[in-house]
C-alpha cells in the first residue's frame, strides 16, 4: 500500500495553481489520502498522483507536496491528459 498524506496544508502558490487549473480542494485530497502512485522527486519532496474520469476521459491529478515539514505542504498540483508519460505499470 502506498503512504497516503493524511495532514497537510496548501501553500499560497499551491493555492494559487491549483484554483487556476480548475483542480477542486476535494480532488487534492484525494489524491493525498489514497494515491495510486507515490514518487520521490527530491529529498522532501514527493509527487502523488491518481488517475481519474471526467467527462467520459481519463486524466492524471499529480500534486507536489513539501514532505519535510509538519504538516506537509502542497506546493503545486497539475491535471493531465498524457497519463502514459508520468504512470509507472512497475508498482
Amino acid at each position: 500500500m502506498i503512504k497516503p498524506i493524511i495532514e497537510y496544508k496548501l501553500s499560497e502558490h499551491g493555492k494559487q495553481e491549483l484554483q487556476k487549473r480548475n483542480i477542486r480542494e476535494e480532488d487534492v485530497r484525494d489524491v493525498l489520502w489514497q494515491p495510486e502512485q507515490r514518487k520521490r522527486v527530491r529529498e522532501g519532496r514527493d509527487v502523488l498522483q491518481r488517475r481519474i474520469k471526467e467527462n467520459g476521459k481519463e486524466y492524471l491529478i499529480r500534486i507536489f507536496v513539501d514532505t519535510d515539514r509538519t504538516p506537509a505542504e502542497v506546493v503545486t498540483g497539475y491535471k493531465t491528459s498524457k497519463i502514459d508519460k508520468y504512470w509507472e505499470d512497475n508498482e
